[in-house]
Order: structure tokens, then C-alpha cells, then sequence
């Protein structure tokens, strides 16, 4: 085992121990909170993103010690969440299994520039992470990442601009295009489109600088730098009907990850048809124990998946820890210049078009 190998060791205990004392005595510790054995920390940690500061909240698993390592799982919070949002199925699912688990605020809601996927927010989850493996014993080779909806959003957006980082990611109801995304609300008159334009500086069209904000802070232009990461994609069927994203948005990401595979994608026709749940399977839905809904559609490419499923606009916290605990890297991460250097975009703006 290398000297680096997972912050493990005499010298991890020690550092974790001075760095709880002193958070203590400095009082950035909010609170904490027991549940079932495991308990939550509520901290603020140094930013150099917009902020000073970011406040996160870290669960430790029942049986935490700092002399073996624990994978750790990046909780991002909804659309108009923020680091205090909780998810009691995942987080009871991730101690069940002993994992870590971080709760980043990224700017909280989506409804100002700093947040909704700007660069600021993405540097805060990775800060929020690089601080976790600093200061807890982390399996640097099982850090995981999922979100639901608006953190559907930025779990695509990262897998996308930093698809080293992780060993796998799990996406649920995600937002893949902001500017189809404002599109859609627009015409139904609905806030979130309000939120797009307050996050993005304007509507779609007003300018270079307003059509660049909506580009970069969308997951579809980065997604093909996501080949070699375990992605899991998923959307209820009846969202866009019942809930506020439509399932062309996983259909589209995936898309993107396909077509750099060399795999045939959706074709437009069978993204409109399943929108409008129009689209007869060519066999009956197949039921899925571990997700416990039927599965009306599931397509891979390589290490990507997408899976349309009988529901509506959420996610399913045991399938999400099902699949990524499946995963782990063969090398820890190491938060280095090129670890944390963003993806490029894989291609022009075609994508808000």
C-alpha cells in the first residue's frame, strides 16, 4: 500500500483530530445531529469560489473511526435547495453501507448567477469534496456523486467537466439543456423559468455573453468527456407531465455519451414519442427488484445508462446506491492541476439551438 494510499494512517488520526479541535475552538461547527446512530456535522468550510466561506453538512456513518477508510458520497441538493435539504431514504441507504456522505450548498437555490452550474458552484462541490479527504479517512477510490433534479443537473455537469474525480455518478430527472429547459417553463408560464434568467443574466438570445451562460452551465456540451465514467441516468416517465422536467433531457444526455461511444442514439422522433409516453416497448415492461418499479425503457452505452421507469419527477435513493456501489477506481483521486482542470466542451453551441 503507497504512503498516500486513502489518508490512512497515524498521521490521518492526528490531522483529523487537530482539525476537529480547532474547528471547535474557532466555532465554524453550526451543530450535529444523531440519527440511528450516525451522526451529522454542520460546518462552514474556506472558499475561494465566490464565497469566504460554504456551509456543508457531513453524516458519518454508525461505526465511524478514523483508523480504516470509508467511501464517501456527494449528496447535491435539489433546484431550490440548499446544504440543509435532507434525503432521509439516501442517507439512511449510505450509512447502511458505512459511506461518508457531504451535503456541498454550491450557492444554494438556483435563482442567482453564483449558482445553477456557474463556475463557482461546480468548485464549491469539488472544495467541498477535496476538504472531506483532507480531514476524514476517505476511500479516494469510492467517491460517488448523485442528485435529483436541480442536482440532477449539476451530477451531469460534473460528471461532465470532471469526470476523473469520480468513480461513479447516478443522475436523476436532470436538467441537461437550461435553454430548452427555460423554453418549456416559458410557455407554461412557470417561475422556473425566472429562475434561468435570473441565474443566467437573461432570456435566451439577448445577447453572446447571456447565450454563453446558458452553454456552459448545461451538462450536454461536456457529456462526451464522460466515456469512461460509470453514469447512471434515470427519469420517471411521467416527468414533464406531473413534474417539472421532460425525459428528453436524460434522453439527450445520454445521447451525448453514445455518440462518442460510436453507439447509435435516440433518434428525434423517439425522444417526442416517449415525451408524449406515445411509444409502445416492443416488450412488456420488465420489473426491476431492486429499483421495485417497473422499467419501461433501459439502453447502455459502454459505461453509461439510461433508464425511462414508472414514475414521475424523482429519484430512487436504493437504485441510486445500488448501482454506484458497483464502482470504485482503480487509482484514488489525487486533487491535482489536472484532476481538477475542467473538460472541455466537445463541441459548438449547436446544443441550445
Amino acid at each position: 500500500m503507497s504512503r498516500n494510499h486513502n489518508c490512512i494512517g497515524e498521521r490521518s488520526r492526528i490531522r483529523f483530530q487537530h482539525w476537529l479541535l480547532a474547528f471547535l475552538v474557532a466555532g465554524l461547527v453550526v451543530g450535529s445531529s444523531e440519527a440511528q446512530s450516525s451522526k451529522r456535522i454542520t460546518l462552514r468550510i474556506p472558499s475561494k469560489a465566490g464565497a469566504m466561506f460554504q456551509p456543508i453538512a457531513v453524516t458519518e456513518p454508525p461505526g465511524f473511526e478514523v483508523t480504516k477508510t470509508f467511501p464517501l458520497l456527494v449528496s447535491l441538493h435539489t433546484w431550490s435547495g440548499n446544504w440543509q435539504q435532507r434525503n432521509p431514504e439516501l442517507e439512511a441507504a449510505a450509512s447502511e453501507r458505512e459511506w461518508l456522505v457531504v451535503q456541498p450548498n454550491f450557492h444554494g437555490p438556483n435563482r442567482q448567477p453564483l449558482a445553477c452550474g456557474s463556475h463557482e458552484a461546480q468548485i464549491q462541490i469539488l472544495e467541498a469534496v477535496q476538504w472531506c479527504c483532507e480531514h476524514y479517512p476517505v476511500d479516494q477510490r469510492r467517491i460517488y456523486l448523485t442528485g435529483v433534479s436541480g442536482g440532477g443537473h449539476m451530477t451531469l455537469l460534473m460528471a461532465g467537466r470532471y469526470p476523473h474525480v469520480w468513480a461513479a455518478a447516478s443522475a436523476w430527472v436532470g436538467i441537461s439543456d437550461l435553454k430548452k429547459w427555460y423554453q418549456f417553463h416559458d410557455a407554461k408560464g412557470g417561475r422556473y423559468a425566472n429562475d434561468v434568467v435570473e441565474s443566467c443574466g437573461g432570456r435566451p438570445g439577448a445577447s453572446k455573453a447571456v447565450d454563453g451562460e446558458y452553454f456552459f452551465r448545461s451538462p450536454l456540451p461536456f457529456l462526451a468527456a464522460a466515456t469512461h465514467l460509470p453514469l447512471d441516468i434515470a427519469a420517471g416517465i411521467h416527468d414533464g407531465h406531473t413534474g417539472s422536467v421532460p425525459v428528453s433531457h436524460s434522453l439527450e444526455a445520454f445521447n451525448e455519451i453514445a455518440r462518442a461511444n460510436g453507439d447509435p442514439g435516440f433518434t428525434p422522433k423517439e425522444i417526442e414519442a416517449w415525451c408524449k409516453r406515445m411509444l409502445e416497448p416492443a416488450h412488456e415492461p420488465m420489473d426491476d427488484p431492486v429499483w421495485k418499479r417497473d422499467v419501461h425503457l433501459r439502453r447502455r452505452s459502454g459505461e453509461a445508462r439510461v433508464t425511462l421507469f414508472e414514475g414521475g419527477h424523482e429519484g430512487l435513493a436504493t437504485a441510486a446506491i445500488d448501482f454506484l456501489s458497483k464502482h470504485r477506481k482503480e487509482q484514488p483521486t489525487e486533487f491535482d492541476k489536472q484532476t481538477l482542470s475542467p473538460s472541455p466542451a466537445s463541441g459548438e453551441m449547436r446544443h441550445t439551438k
